[in-house]
């Protein structure tokens, strides 16, 4: 009741403060930033509530239910907060409300601004309570489903919030947008700060993206960073986008007239978040992306939503036209201006070419049987422009703004172009247009240095770019260059593959039987591969074994062995059965009622080799959902035995018979073999970018 309590007055005080805003008189602007503060603690104090009913274990709410549990280790509990549709967009809403209760305490916006900023507010307000993390559960359960293994990662439980930051700060710029629309605001007073925020928010935005790849490449196996799914454009797309609105800032600070671009790239980046976010959240996706929601009943919410934003942008942006700097975007085809706008032209062509992919699924779907395109289609289509951008950039930086001003010559980036062409041959890439982009990267690269010597761009600036040629160069020989092979591996044998020396040294338990792991020297390094365990053995995620190394690294993804030797063998009370070395027989069983309301199910055992009797005290615990136990071994190790189903009348149980724990570890397996020639330029690259574009905010 109280976290629904607080988003009530959390849309109340927005809509108030908006009120207040649009009518710009010092006394209403003092109330409206009241409201706005007041707003803010109403979404932290819901905040509050929804962690502290996940630290209680309060599994009478279907939020904390779905994604929580008791076992859940406090990062994750903390972690589960994000992890569902309900919470994330509370977080959202919550980093909302915090970049509002900054703005209203420094007086940076204008009234109207902050009018259309508490405005979005409140909007989003209601998108949290049309899907509230504070429902209560249909049916009461005693413990959690927790959240997915996979998800139960570091990098994972940063990647959404810092994403969710990049969303709600690029709010800012679109504010400060709208305010100069309504007000008339002259263009230099108010395109610094947008261009900081949009800088901030690019960043946060660009670091989140940045952090699910390598999650990608270090959880999943399957041995990428980046697999197009449309979820992960619906993100690409915006920070695209803010791309074109950072650099049509900078020109607009040079050419006024530049600022309708301006207007209309802000317009267009929130309005692509939001549009995201109904894509991934409607359902439309369930069948084309593993990280898409199920179908939900907030879709035609967050469509609403989006068509106000795009459409009250687009109408005010026309109305206003008349009113915008007038006059010439650049003065020759040979000044920074131009190269600039040429650049965000064909940032403009990738954005669009990758959101009419993603779309696809929505767009087919109007006209029939719903279809998604392959990720061949965004290579080929997005390369070559890909590598125009990069050129056009290197371009720009060896230009000063006005006709004519030729900051340094091109020649020294012919030598870094043959240079990243003799990179990409050199891992493998024998494709032209990877190559061209690895020729391409070097040269961008090159053109920040010689353009921060020659003080044509800041520190800043400098490192963005050069951070971004370097992962474009990572993606080609990381990529393109990458080699696979599928090896069955012994224990103990010596394989010789690309170049490199691996043995597979066996298996290793934890000992909490929580997690195993496939042991490999790679070189004279030992690298594990990490496999987590469901409570009845079986397992439930499965992390590769990578050897990093300055030339790139070493790559292995096991597949868990054909059959671990094991039996499954139904016995009735009193009867025995056998296989091929002992015999089996079921005495008794019994349930204890526990305490958090599962059952502990005992069966009796008895275990004969022909000569000596051996008892066994089997445990399930149960619940509504099923039954979790662990194998016990008997006769000294030879065997484990693993209750795994009783009747109900408890004279019938079901045993599964595992082979000795040595027997298991030592099983040959098969792994799939892979290296990423100097991949960790990539991810030296995506830091680069995500500084740089903090540190140019800053300045």
């Amino acid at each position: 009741m109280l976290g629904v309590i607080s988003l009530a007055l959390a849309l109340i005080f927005s809509l108030a403060a908006v009120l207040c805003f649009a009518f710009p008189s010092e006394r209403a602007g003092r109330w409206g930033r009241g409201l706005a503060v007041l707003s803010f603690v109403a979404v932290l104090m819901a905040s509050i509530y929804l962690l502290v009913l996940i630290f209680a274990n309060r599994f009478d709410i279907a939020y904390v239910a779905n994604y929580s549990a008791i076992e859940l280790p406090v990062i994750y509990k903390v972690s589960a907060f994000w992890a569902g549709q309900q919470g994330s967009f509370l977080f959202w809403l919550l980093i909302h409300g915090a970049a509002g209760l900054y703005l209203a305490v420094k007086k940076d916006l204008p009234p109207a601004g902050m009018a259309v900023y508490m405005g979005l507010m409140a909007l989003l307000t209601v998108l949290v309570m049309a899907k509230s993390p504070f429902v209560p559960s249909e049916a009461v359960v005693q413990n959690g489903v927790g959240l997915n293994p996979l998800l139960q990662d570091p990098w994972m439980a940063i990647h959404p919030p810092i994403i969710f930051v990049g969303y709600a700060l690029l709010a800012v710029p679109l504010t400060y947008s709208a305010a100069a629309l309504l007000t008339g605001q002259k263009a230099q007073e108010w395109l610094p700060a947008a261009r900081r925020w949009a800088l901030v928010g690019w960043s946060f935005l660009g670091a989140g993206i940045f952090i699910g790849g390598y999650w990608a490449y270090k959880v999943l196996g399957w041995g990428g960073f980046w697999g197009w799914d449309p979820v992960e454009n619906s993100s690409l797309v915006p920070w695209l986008t803010v791309g074109i609105l950072i650099h049509v800032l900078r020109v607009a600070q040079i050419r006024p007239a530049a600022v309708a671009m301006v207007h209309l790239s802000a317009i267009f980046a929130y309005a692509l978040v939001l549009y995201g976010t109904f894509l991934t959240r409607s359902g439309i996706l369930g069948d084309f992306s593993v990280h898409s929601f199920a179908g939900t009943s907030i879709g035609m919410t967050i469509a609403v939503v989006n068509a106000l934003v795009l459409v009250a942008g687009l109408l005010l942006l026309i109305v206003k036209a008349k009113n915008l700097p007038q006059g010439e975007y650049y003065p020759g085809y040979d000044s920074r201006e131009f190269i600039l706008l040429l650049g965000a032209l064909l940032l403009v062509f990738i954005s669009t070419i990758i959101f009419l992919g993603m779309s696809m699924p929505l767009l087919t779907q109007l006209v029939g049987k719903p279809a998604a395109v392959d990720t061949d289609f965004y290579v080929r289509t997005t390369m070559p422009l890909a590598i125009a951008m990069l050129l056009s950039a290197a371009c720009a930086l060896l230009r000063g703004y006005g006709q004519g001003k030729v900051l340094a010559g091109g020649m020294p980036l012919l030598g870094l172009g043959i240079l990243g062409l003799a990179c990409g041959f050199a891992a493998g890439v024998r494709q032209i247009m990877p190559l061209i982009l690895a020729a391409a990267a070097m040269m961008s690269v090159g053109a920040a240095v010689l353009a921060w010597r020659k003080n044509g761009i800041k520190t800043g600036g400098m490192t963005a770019h050069a951070g971004l040629g370097l992962a474009l160069l990572a993606m080609v020989l990381a990529g393109s260059g990458s080699q696979s092979h599928s090896q069955d591996m012994a224990v103990g044998e010596s394989y010789d593959i690309y170049g490199h020396e691996i043995v597979f040294k066996g298996q290793e338990f934890a000992a909490d039987l929580k997690e195993k792991y496939y042991i490999y020297m790679v070189d004279g390094q030992e690298v594990r591969a990490r496999t987590k365990l469901h409570a009845n053995g079986s397992d439930a995620a499965r992390e590769p074994a990578i050897a990093k190394g300055l030339g790139g690294d070493v790559y292995i993804a096991p597949s868990p062995a054909k059959g671990n030797g094991g039996l499954e063998m139904v016995l009735k009370q009193g009867r025995m059965d056998m296989d091929d070395d002992f015999a089996y027989r079921f005495d008794k069983a019994e349930i204890d009622h526990q305490e958090n309301g599962t059952l502990l199910v005992t069966a009796e055992v008895a275990i004969t080799d022909g000569n000596k009797v051996e008892q066994a005290a089997l445990n399930m615990l149960a619940n509504a959902d099923g039954g979790t136990s662990q194998p016990v071994e008997v006769f000294g190790g030879q065997k484990r035995l693993r209750l795994t189903g009783i009747t109900q009348n408890l004279k019938q149980i079901r045993l599964e018979i595992l082979p000795a724990l040595t027997a298991e570890i030592s099983q040959p397996i098969t792994a799939s073999v892979s290296v990423k020639p100097c991949i960790w330029l990539l991810w030296l690259g995506s830091i680069m970018v995500c500084i740089g574009t903090l540190w140019a905010a800053k300045r």
